[in-house]
């Protein structure tokens, strides 16, 4: 590798370097204790500081330095790992520089011409490096070590690397942590002894930044049952940021086979760089405070100061721009964001050229004033031309101007209020969708009402005019502390189903969607599928004692949403919850608005919630418990084991306390999830486990806890609700009420907000990221128990022999998964299948594994084997093998008889069925398997002439390398002779003399050649030698197993004892080894 030229000093190096070569103008050397001899003490002790010092000089075993007859100045210009790689560049420099060095005159335009040659050689290297890093020079060198201790496969791309300390026990090893796109490596050399170690991600239990006596920080590494620590990171957030990083891309890529589609840092594992991954980080942050669709990326940051006109002060805090939208946080404490839609943006302007600020002014008679911005201009011109305006000298404008043009839109829109539906979309394409919420249906509120708990409405919502008055309303409105105040004690019914859509990002999900939502009903109208049936059957268990959904009207729209939901998410489809969950929402917001709220929950702020194994929720239970242990330790010491909080909490995390709450005060909690998120959920949680602490603690099992909880929830009411009995779900524990206090749902949720809402959204994210990697591995870990269990019962392996053997076929399944997006193994898996089918081998794959575990030493040039084996096991010819069919043919070539193993090699050289089974045959192969009738011999097919051939060549092939392998190849002869006699017998008895002269000559005369393209054919490439005259004879399984059986160093060959165990261990060596060499 070519080095940018640097000067170093030899006067105190000679010692750690050797001269292989020199001349006039350069000289190569070779790194002391490299090479010959290993350079005894001294060697080990410049082992030991390459690996622990971070020098450019002091990396690679050779390099070559650049120097004139006449100065003692030495040129550091290229390195290598090897000799044969340092030897191409020093033979081009003999072969391109040499010649010309001669046509100077003096030495300082030799440096000069060597150095400018290098760099220009260095950047043409750049020029199709996919190296971006900050230090591009040290970087390279970086890449040169990786790639020389860990002999991965060359298009495994290294992320970043760190000096650190690995701990083996109590003794710290001092080296380089190395972070590529699918392992953590570390790398250490310490006075003769190395350490190397090579995780994958996505075998990580845990990732988490802990601190003990020993260790004032550490980063903990949870893989294969082992516990890795690495400390003494002199940027240890920065690593362990870049780690989670790592591994959560590693699981959405791997597990959820998300393909990160419009993010062209990330869609390439070839391409992933260390900005890409913070980038990508950086933009589901932004998307996530600010409730935003997943398409939306930040683009630009600025810090500004922000004038509140209702605080009448200016709020320090940052300008957040994506594609379509200007967002702007407060960082002083204030709790103060908005979000400006570029589609409501109306003008740009800047009131003067020497100020830094500008004003940006929206639809609604709305103007936001930004100072002491840095980039001003930049910014501005930006957003005009992301929103379309000309950068005209009527920017310059007054600001009353800006407000009068403002004023003029807004009392257009009050004049003509059916362009405010056209402005945020809301089209109705269909007919037959509902465009009144199903409550304003079925208790519409009485005007005239004047009881107390109407009049407390209206006080609600005068309150919430007052706050949009003051605050603005609709996608531009404020967001503060009072927002939230007004949320917890309660959103009015007339306004729930607007702030929910609000509050949620729904609203601009719908009004850059405009007619969507129609155009799904149509396209799924009729539609009949999996989920569609389930839709069907839940219906009228959705919130079945309302009114609403006692009527066709609310049960079409239910249907209509979730089938629509369905049609537009077949990853998610439906899942029980989404019907009750979607009720509600119905009941609420309008048809069209109820759908992209669903689709808001279930893609955005419960991700990985609504699928087959809930991921989300489990994740969130998992967090759950550890907020437990931090705020409530007296339940803890009382139940030790928390895994009941996570059974009888996944009902409020997938409904979100609808199910266990009455509807009246469900909705409440609703309210706050849709403006906090999860974190709502998990502080409601603590707040009813520490209103129920005293009883909890007193109950003597989990039986007696959830009584005491389901009472609990019975009691809870919503004295403010307006709503009649008859719309108010009925208690189910009404007889015990008595022995219940009732609890208002605003006082609970206000304590909740007060003794729990100091953790910030940021923890809960963090802690979820945290906890989802043991969740997955706890997934995949029973996963692989059933897989096991089910296979166990029909093999000879042992628990632990078949423990390897399903890592080994796991990981074996992922290495073709990670340096493509398109892998066939990657695409056909499928965590909601049935366990033995989530992880099954194509042919490639299959065979590199094969390979490592066939239990003979079959000659390699001549081996078709693995794939006649996989042929064979692929009973449904689809191409894919799964883990029993794999473990059953290794069960028969290590552990089965010698009838049996013969059997399975006989069965490899029969013909595969061709084209599709009639039904008949189908049925009987069906009976067949349901009596698990036994195979015998007089059931397989006689092989004919070529198949024989292939057969005996294919024996030959096995025998290769036997220390008995000239007894084993004469056995075979003579069996095969035998057999051939015997069958020449039994023809001339029938055939006439014409077809007899020189079959059987030819015959041992193509069994004695070595012909390597008959080695290599397919068994079915030979079914047209079956159709000649000469090779009308055939043989049957018993002929062959009879005269094998005759020859007893055969038998004792298949009856030899292989043990898999020893294959196993080294598998687990070669199998990335040799994923490298390919």
């Amino acid at each position: 590798m070519w080095l940018k030229p640097e000067e170093i000093l030899l006067k105190n190096a000679f010692k750690l370097w050797v001269t292989e070569k020199d001349n006039d103008y350069f000289v190569l050397q070779r790194r002391r204790g490299y090479g010959e001899g290993g350079g005894g003490l001294t060697g080990l002790l410049v082992g030991t500081l390459d690996t622990v010092l971070d020098s450019t000089s002091k990396v690679a075993p050779y390099r070559i330095l650049h120097h004139t007859p006449d100065s003692q100045v030495y040129w550091s210009i290229a390195c290598g790992v090897s000799k044969e790689e340092i030897g191409q560049h020093w033979d081009w420099l003999q072969q391109n520089i040499m010649r010309t060095l001669s046509v100077f005159d003096s030495t300082e335009d030799v440096t000069s011409f060597v150095q400018g040659k290098i760099r220009g050689l260095i950047a043409e290297e750049g020029k199709s490096s996919l190296v971006l890093e900050d230090d591009p020079e040290k970087f390279r060198e970086a890449l040169l070590r990786f790639e020389k201790w860990f002999e991965l496969p060359p298009q495994e791309k290294l992320v970043t690397y760190y000096s650190c300390s690995y701990w083996r026990g109590k003794v710290p090893c001092q080296g380089w942590l190395y972070l590529s796109t699918n392992f953590l490596c570390f790398y250490s050399y310490f006075l003769g002894s190395e350490v190397k170690l090579i995780i994958s991600w996505d075998e990580i239990w845990r990732l988490e930044k802990t601190s003990n006596v020993i260790l004032t920080e550490s980063i903990h590494v949870l893989a294969h049952g082992d516990d890795h620590y690495f400390s003494m990171l002199l940027h240890l957030s920065e690593t362990f940021v870049i780690m989670e990083q790592l591994a959560s891309y590693s699981i959405k890529r791997l597990f959820d086979k998300e393909a990160f589609q419009g993010e062209l840092s990330l869609c390439d594992p070839l391409q992933i760089t260390k900005r890409g991954l913070e980038a990508h980080a950086k933009s589901e942050q932004f998307r996530s405070f600010f409730r935003l669709p997943k398409e939306e990326n930040l683009l630009e940051v600025h810090e500004s100061f922000l004038w509140v006109p209702f605080s009448h002060f200016n709020t320090l805090g940052k300008i957040c721009l994506s594609e379509n939208y200007i967002c702007f946080a407060s960082q002083d404490g204030s709790q103060c964001h908005i979000i400006i839609p570029m589609r409501e943006v109306i003008n740009v302007e800047k009131p003067d050229a020497t100020s830094r600020a500008l004003t940006v002014c929206v639809r609604g008679k709305r103007a936001l004033r930004f100072s002491e911005v840095r980039d001003f201009q930049r910014l501005a011109n930006t957003i005009r031309s992301r929103c379309g305006i000309s950068a005209s000298p009527q920017h310059s404008a007054s600001s009353e101007a800006i407000r009068g043009e403002c004023q003029s839109l807004i009392n257009h829109f009050e004049d003509n209020p059916e362009d405010v539906t056209l402005m945020v979309g809301q089209k109705d394409n269909s007919k037959a969708v509902s465009t009144e919420a199903l409550m304003t249906v079925f208790h519409p509120q009485d005007v005239e009402n004047l009881d107390p708990k109407m009049l407390k409405e209206k006080m609600k919502e005068q309150s919430w005019n007052i706050h949009f008055s003051e605050y603005g309303r609709g996608t531009s409105m404020f967001f503060t502390r009072k927002t939230r105040d007004l949320i917890v004690r309660g959103v009015p019914e007339s306004l729930r189903g607007e702030l929910w859509m609000l509050f949620s990002g729904a609203v601009n999900d719908m009004a850059t969607h405009p007619g969507y939502y129609g155009e799904l009903v149509e396209q799924s109208l009729g539609t009949s599928t999996l989920a569609t049936d389930e839709i069907e059957r839940d219906l009228h268990r959705s919130l079945p004692e309302h009114p609403a959904f006692q009527s066709d009207t609310g049960i079409s729209a239910l249907r209509r949403v979730l089938t629509a939901y369905a049609y537009r998410n077949p990853k998610i489809g439906y899942c029980q919850a989404m019907n009750i969950l979607t009720s509600v929402l119905l009941l609420y917001a309008k048809e069209e608005e109820a759908f992209w709220l669903l689709v808001a929950v279930c893609e955005r702020m419960l991700p990985d919630y609504f699928n087959r194994r809930i991921i989300g929720a489990l994740v969130d239970q998992a967090v759950f418990e550890d907020l437990i242990r931090e705020n409530l330790p007296q339940l803890v010491e009382h139940m030790t084991d928390l895994s009941f909080f996570s059974s009888v909490s996944l009902s409020w995390f997938l409904t979100l306390f609808i199910s266990v709450l009455p509807i009246e005060s469900a909705v409440n909690v609703v309210d706050c999830f849709f403006y906090d998120g999860i974190k709502a959920i998990l502080q409601l949680g603590l707040a009813v486990l520490d209103y129920n602490m005293e009883a909890l603690i007193t109950c003597s099992d989990d039986a007696e806890a959830v009584t005491i909880l389901s009472r609990f929830f019975d009691s809870v009411t919503n004295r403010d609700s307006p709503l009649p009995p008859t719309v108010q779900q009925a208690s189910s524990g009404s007889n015990d009420k008595a022995r219940h206090v009732s609890v208002d749902i605003s006082e609970l949720i206000r304590e909740a907000y007060e003794k729990y809402g100091h953790f910030r959204s940021e923890e809960v994210e963090s802690s979820r990221r945290r906890n989802k990697l043991h969740v997955i591995q706890t997934l995949e870990d029973t996963t692989k128990q059933n897989v096991i269990r089910v296979v166990s019962q029909e093999v000879q392996f042992s628990g632990p022999q078949l423990d390897e053997l399903y890592n080994l076929f796991k990981r074996q399944h992922f290495l073709s998964c990670y340096w493509t997006m398109e892998s066939p193994a990657l695409l056909h898996h499928d965590p909601s299948l049935a366990y033995l089918e989530q992880y099954q081998l194509g042919f490639q794959q299959f065979s590199e594994l094969f390979s490592l575990l066939e239990p003979w030493a079959f000659c390699p040039s001549r081996s078709t084997l693995s794939l006649w084996v996989f042929r064979l096991i692929d009973e449904n010819q689809d191409g894919l093998v799964n883990f029993k069919e794999f473990c059953s043919a290794l069960d028969i070539l290590y552990g089965g008889s010698f009838t049996n193993k013969l059997k399975f090699l006989f069965k490899l050289h029969l013909p595969p069925g061709r084209g599709k089974v009639d039904l008949q045959a189908y049925l009987k192969q069906w009976q067949n398997e349901i009596l698990k009738k036994e195979e015998t011999i007089k059931d397989l097919p006689r092989i004919n002439q070529a198949q024989f051939i292939q057969f005996s060549k294919t024996l030959y092939n096995i025998f290769h390398g036997d220390p008995e392998e000239e007894s084993l190849y004469r056995a075979v002869a003579h069996v095969t002779s035998l057999l051939l006699r015997m069958e020449e017998v039994g023809r001339r008895l029938q055939e006439p003399s014409s077809l007899r002269a020189g079959s059987t000559a030819s015959v041992e005369a193509s069994l004695t050649e070595e012909e390597t393209s008959d080695a290599s054919s397919s068994p079915s490439s030979q079914d047209g030698a079956a159709r000649q005259p000469e090779a009308d004879w055939s043989f049957s399984f018993e002929q062959v197993l009879a005269s094998l059986l005759n020859e007893p160093v055969i038998v004792g060959f298949f009856e030899r004892p292989v043990h898999i165990q020893g294959k196993l261990g080294q598998a687990r060596v070669a199998q990335l080894r040799l994923k490298a060499n390919k």
